[in-house]
């Protein structure tokens, strides 16, 4: 085949060995692929003189010429005549050792991923006056046949930009000129020399939506941070000691503006005006986002991403990411996002056979399809997509300041009869059903996040048994530091679903918990999963009519901020919306006009507060010093009582749950200590449309009567489907 057929087919996988300059005796000759021109002209770069002009080779678009050595300049550019213009451009097939520096290193460390692939802005010092700047691209595709990336720039010509294959299987071309903001993908043959769909960066940094669903060249560089004072004031704090009440959200479905269409988004820079002054409001700690990592399909809510390492750009570009984080902060808000190492969808553009071979995804679909979702499993044993998933993780905390992720579907990825009958699935090599290679690598991604971040979060959803999630990995755990509290959701829910009548055969869902507490640093999460697929709303899964289900919601709340483990909550919950959430609609956001629902609002609101203020609600939430039983047998009445500890002993909470409609005088509590003591939280307030059966604001005595193997006691007036929290005054 002649050479010059190789680039008009887009099958030259070494274009260096051709293109740009080769020296010979005393002369280097120049060659350049150029199609659709009629002249080109080499110009010395450095002062602008012209050089030589090339000739066309066999009426192809290859151009060359031989040119005195000495007469070289040190950097060049072609002047290019074609049917409409003259242009000029600097020919990227001289920067072959630039090209090549993006994998020297690549292996060293998980962080090269993202510091080397992708497309990198970028700015050569080559000797001249001037730097040349432009964009390094360069992609692992260790099967294919040839590699070029097209956008923007070269009009979407594959022959234009060939990349070069390295011995590593990645390919790399630095681009002169090519800024951020243009648009790119990669054309790829794979083995056979067949065209594949366009492929997006597996390490893109921000991207197109449909249908073109592009790259987008991107600098991390241009953003400037203000939110150091946050990591300043952070550093040090135990995270399992501070309070921790998250508001789970899902960014498109917050709040819908009025549009004509119904489909506009708040953008990231709407949310990070209106979404933290509310979550600022309800004294929450934290927002938990649904995966914002690029993806194709909105009925996924993110959770079949294609671009981890780009923001979606359904809100906005990265920097409009990076200013809502970095207001979170200045607002004292800390920021989780949702990560997916899971699985892919098999979408034309994404990994899924990226270069006509598994790259991404294990090729035996036993392990390498997921059944529940219709995608791809990532293939956890190959060194690279380990690499390329841990760089992912480190990505979200170095780039985007995040305080911490949580990682989805962690059960999926540990065993490999996830959802899978007998005779769907492989067995590892001792016989089990147990991912080996899926467990080392969230290990290895939990020690490189805590080693390089200490005070980051890293949260699994997590439904099994499996021992040891948020153990380190030092001691055999996986290393998170915290996991998903699902045992006591289900539970807790299922009980609060029952009659009250009936809720006394069922008492030990609700103490159950408190048996395996402190196996694991846990989050009680009452979040999206709960509301969606026709699990209705959290409001309507409470029994009773309209007063008694919000009387149900409210009692519920205070148990769980009550109950050891930090909080998390999905938006809607906290005005009791009615309706499950739909992803295309906003929060019932009219509901706030009528009082139960802004009772329940400002419930959850007065709860944050005195959670986070009060040590003996927190503090402890991982250890066994930080609660005792008050009574956990009275099934017959439905009742609850027990206390929350500080570290130092002193403001203790009582709390007792009532969860029947019947009110209770003289109900005797044992306490520890003599004295007065308040209620500070009755779930049956009339200021979060309770009944007000009991009074407020009085101080109750103790009396020398001792109750519940407790020294003292006090006399309450215990308010039908209510929670309190009792403090001794003073």
């Amino acid at each position: 085949m002649q050479l010059y057929h190789q680039f008009e087919q887009a099958i030259c996988d070494s274009p260096f060995d051709f293109l740009g300059l080769t020296p010979n005796k005393n002369t280097t000759r120049v060659r350049s692929w150029q199609p659709g021109a009629l002249t080109v002209m080499l110009f010395d770069l450095e002062s602008g003189r012209d050089i030589a002009a090339l000739q066309r080779v066999d009426k192809s678009d290859l151009f060359e010429a031989s040119i005195k050595t000495k007469s070289l300049p040190k950097r060049y550019g072609f002047r290019i005549e074609n049917r409409e213009h003259v242009y000029e451009v600097i020919d990227p097939y001289q920067f072959q050792d630039e090209a090549y520096h993006a994998v020297h290193f690549i292996d060293h460390a998980p962080a090269n991923i993202y510091k080397q692939l992708g497309a990198q802005v970028i700015s050569l010092d080559v000797g001249i006056d001037a730097p040349v700047n432009g964009t390094r691209f360069a992609v692992y595709a260790p099967d294919a046949r040839a590699v070029s990336v097209i956008g923007d720039f070269n009009f979407w010509d594959a022959t234009c930009h060939p990349m070069q294959k390295t011995s590593l299987g990645y390919w790399v071309l630095f681009v002169p000129g090519v800024h951020a903001g243009q648009r790119y993908k990669y054309q790829i043959k794979d083995n056979s020399g067949n065209v594949l769909p366009h492929k997006a960066d597996p390490v893109g940094f921000s991207a197109e939506q449909y249908p073109s669903h592009a790259s987008i060249v991107y600098d991390h560089h241009n953003y400037e941070w203000n939110d150091s004072e946050w990591f300043d004031t952070t550093k040090g704090q135990s995270p399992y000691q501070r309070p921790m009440s998250i508001y789970e959200v899902h960014l498109g479905s917050w709040k819908r503006p009025d549009h004509p269409t119904g489909r506009r988004y708040l953008s990231y820079i709407e949310l990070a005006d209106d979404l933290i002054d509310y979550v600022k409001s309800m004294s929450f700690t934290h927002i938990e986002i649904l995966p914002v990592s690029e993806y194709p399909f909105d009925g996924s809510w993110g959770y079949q991403p294609v671009g981890l390492f780009a923001p979606t750009s359904r809100f906005g570009d990265p920097d409009a990411f990076k200013y809502f984080v970095d207001q979170c902060h200045q607002q004292g808000i800390g920021v989780i996002i949702d990560w997916v190492p899971a699985h892919f969808p098999e979408d034309g553009h994404g990994l899924a056979r990226f270069d006509g071979s598994h790259v991404y995804e294990y090729a035996d679909p036993q392990k390498g399809w997921h059944p529940d979702w219709n995608s791809c499993i990532y293939d956890f044993g190959k060194e690279y997509v380990r690499q390329f998933l841990v760089a992912n993780a480190l990505y979200w905390f170095e780039h985007f300041h995040v305080d911490g992720i949580r990682v989805d579907a962690v059960a999926s990825m540990l065993y490999l009869d996830y959802s899978r009958k007998e005779g769907e699935w492989t067995p590892n090599i001792d016989g089990g059903n147990h991912n080996y290679e899926a467990i080392s690598l969230l290990q290895w991604m939990n020690t490189e996040v805590y080693q390089a971040f200490p005070y980051a979060i890293t949260i699994a959803e997590e439904s099994t048994s499996f021992a040891g999630v948020s153990k380190p990995v030092h001691h055999g755990g996986l290393g998170f530091g915290f996991k998903w509290n699902m045992g006591w959701m289900h539970d807790s829910l299922h009980y609060m679903s029952k009659d009250s009548a009936y809720r006394r055969y069922h008492h030990n869902e609700m103490t159950f918990s408190m048996v395996y507490s402190y196996y694991e640093n846990f989050i009680l999460p009452l979040s999206h999963d709960e509301v969606v697929h026709g699990k209705g709303a959290l409001l309507r899964k409470m029994p009773g009519d309209e007063w008694q289900q919000a009387a149900n919601l409210r009692a519920y709340l205070a148990f769980m901020f009550a109950h050891p483990g930090k909080k998390l909550n999905f938006m809607g919950n906290e005005i009791g919306q009615t309706t499950e959430w739909n992803h295309d609609s906003s929060v019932a956001w009219d509901l706030l006009q009528y009082d139960k629902h802004k009772g329940i609002q400002e419930l959850i609101k007065r709860l944050n507060d005195v959670y986070r203020s009060i040590p003996a609600l927190h503090e402890l939430d991982h250890d066994p010093a930080g609660f005792s039983w008050i009574d956990h047998q009275n099934a017959q009445q439905s009742i609850f009582s027990f206390i929350r500890r500080s570290t130092n002993n002193v403001r203790n909470v009582y709390v007792i749950s009532n969860f029947t409609p019947e009110p209770k005088k003289g109900f005797r509590l044992g306490v520890e200590h003599e004295g007065q003591y308040e209620v500070i939280v009755d779930t049956d307030s009339k200021h979060f449309w309770g009944s007000g059966f009991a009074p407020e604001d009085t101080t109750i005595s103790s009396d020398p009567l001792g109750w519940n193997q407790l020294p003292y006691s006090i006399n309450l007036i215990l308010p039908p489907l209510a929670t309190l929290f009792i403090v001794s005054k003073g």
